[in-house]
């Protein structure tokens, strides 16, 4: 089938649904429904408010330069058909997907919007993308070629060159792009880009060399826009930011750098107490007996666990204590292992803990970066592993 009947056929689906009131009335009764009872697990509340504001605020730091927005893995796991909306309406025209199909979720929400595929152009996918309005990230001299063929042939398509400059991820040589200086109208080049390998230690000596690079690069290149800044290069100065930044984590209130205190909040975590119950001093709470309790204590049994991206290796042991949840205005520690559906936190100094209330897991009072260093990780992993249980709730949106 055509790529672009696909892309045609999705979007009068969606148009079809919204034309029929009471084919969405009944299933969004059912769905309703369906919450009140699945939904008995863990609930995650996105603050669409606190996305618009955060992208404002990087939009207001990056000065004269444009700001787009990276919302690959469903907008960093808050959903990309609720992210995207939320974003326009702020300002922004630009985005930047990893995978096509992220892309045309994306144009069926916005059709103007100009839209990156970071991960460049797969084998025969030149003029599919082209049809669907996306523009890849040529990082390969394959790609170039690929590209140029179907450039050659006709096609109108528009893309992106990336300039590897000391990441060796992605991305042509320096080189290769002074080969490619010329052929900027040939090859429908819309931005010339790089990205930043070290950008959250401002220290690091990569960071001027790449720099350097991109500057060199960006020359070869007059006629485009440069792009080199994310969330943490958009912070190291000025002369990182060239014409237009990629902000990623920022927007969604995760850290960038140690250096670089965090935005606001956007998406908060939590999960009910199932049963509270009591352990006397010495016993063993959880899977492997790893944490014994040292005094007489109550502990509340959460509905949440690894299967909803809650990672295994934040929970706590004898020798390593674990991460924290956050209820009646006060922390309460896990104890012991992270279950694939369950885990435990000591409530005893919270009385007023009671079965069904709803504890943080992150959000305000524990941020996102906490839990994820108490797990050996970074919040960009937590937030992309929110599994598909919890009852979504948008707010901050009209």
């Amino acid at each position: 089938m055509d790529w672009s009947a696909k892309i045609t056929g999705s979007i009068c689906l969606r148009n079809n649904l919204a034309a029929n009131p009471r084919k969405v009335a009944a299933m969004e009764s059912i769905d309703d429904a369906a919450a009140e009872i699945w939904g008995s697990g863990g609930r995650l509340t996105v603050d669409l408010g606190a996305l618009a504001r955060n992208w404002r605020t990087l939009a207001d730091r990056a000065a004269d330069a444009e700001t787009a927005a990276a919302v690959k893995g469903d907008a960093y796991g808050i959903g990309l058909e609720q992210a995207v909306p939320a974003l326009a309406k702020a300002g922004c025209r630009c985005f930047f997907v990893a995978l096509p199909q992220e892309g045309i979720r994306l144009k069926a929400l916005l059709p103007s919007a100009t839209v990156y595929v970071l991960n460049g152009l797969l084998p025969g996918e030149a003029a599919r993308l082209a049809a669907a309005g996306l523009r890849p990230v040529l990082g390969s001299m394959a790609e170039i070629d690929e590209w140029a063929a179907y450039r050659a042939a006709g096609g109108d398509g528009r893309a992106a060159l990336h300039v590897d400059t000391g990441m060796n991820r992605l991305g042509v040589t320096l080189d290769e792009a002074a080969a490619l200086a010329d052929r900027t109208e040939a090859l429908g080049l819309s931005l010339v880009m790089s990205h930043l390998a070290c950008a959250d230690q401002p220290e690091h000596p990569l960071n001027a060399a790449q720099l350097g690079a991109f500057a060199t690069a960006a020359r070869l290149f007059p006629s485009l826009p440069a792009s080199l800044a994310n969330s943490a290069g958009l912070h190291l100065s000025p002369d990182y930011s060239f014409d237009l930044v990629r902000p990623g984590i920022a927007l969604y209130g995760g850290r960038f750098g140690t250096d670089f205190p965090a935005l606001e909040p956007v998406v908060c975590v939590e999960a009910r107490i199932v049963q509270i119950r009591s352990v006397a001093a010495g016993e063993t709470v959880g899977y492997g007996a790893t944490q014994h309790v040292k005094r007489p204590s109550r502990i509340a049994i959460l509905s949440a666990g690894y299967a909803d991206g809650y990672h295994r290796m934040a929970g706590s042991s004898d020798g390593a204590p674990g991460a924290s949840a956050f209820l009646h205005g006060r922390h309460a520690p896990l104890v012991g292992r992270i279950s694939m559906d369950l885990m435990a936190i000591d409530v005893t100094d919270i009385p007023e803990a009671r079965r069904g209330d709803h504890a943080e897991l992150f959000g305000p009072n524990i941020p996102v970066d906490q839990v994820a260093a108490s797990a050996g990780t970074i919040g960009y992993e937590l937030l992309t592993s929110l599994g598909k249980r919890y009852r979504r709730h948008y707010v901050g949106g009209a």
